[in-house]
């Protein structure tokens, strides 16, 4: 499993990138999918505004964008499952919301984002829900000492 993470250039966040990797380890074990490659890129809310518009037609900042490449790299010989694009600056409003750390929100925003890219979404009541149920033990299981409620 290779896990690439990428910063924006003017972008200098505090975060423990090795949390974002094992978040993104642990959901794809979950889900036996163990041996595939991802790219984590930690952005801000100009440039994901732009990507939600090209891409969803929503002139809007987003917390988390997902796209599944699905496909075996020609250089690698392996399965590059996708991208997870998240807006740092989005994030730290989303963790200041809810009274948690931006490290825990990043940790949330990332796992969402790999359940997306294994097919996952919540465009309805029963999906969300299971998509919920699933981040949430996830979360748990990465971060078991925190006593913070997942919303």
């Amino acid at each position: 499993m290779t896990i690439n993470i990428q910063f924006e250039q003017s972008l200098q966040p505090i975060l423990d990138c090795d949390l974002l990797v094992r978040a993104i380890q642990t959901t794809l074990e979950h889900h036996n999918q163990a041996d595939v490659d991802v790219t984590l890129q930690l952005t801000d809310d100009e440039s994901m505004q732009l990507l939600n518009h090209a891409y969803r037609g929503i002139d809007a900042t987003t917390d988390v964008l997902a796209f599944n490449q699905a496909f075996v790299d020609p250089e690698t010989d392996r399965f590059y499952l996708g991208d997870i694009i998240i807006s740092v600056e989005t994030a730290q409003l989303q963790a200041m919301e809810n009274k948690h750390s931006l490290n825990r929100e990043c940790a949330l925003l990332t796992i969402h984002g790999t359940l997306h890219l294994l097919g996952y979404d919540h465009h309805d009541r029963q999906g969300k829900d299971e998509m919920w149920t699933i981040q949430d033990k996830i979360l748990k299981d990465l971060m078991p000492n925190t006593q913070e409620d997942v919303e």
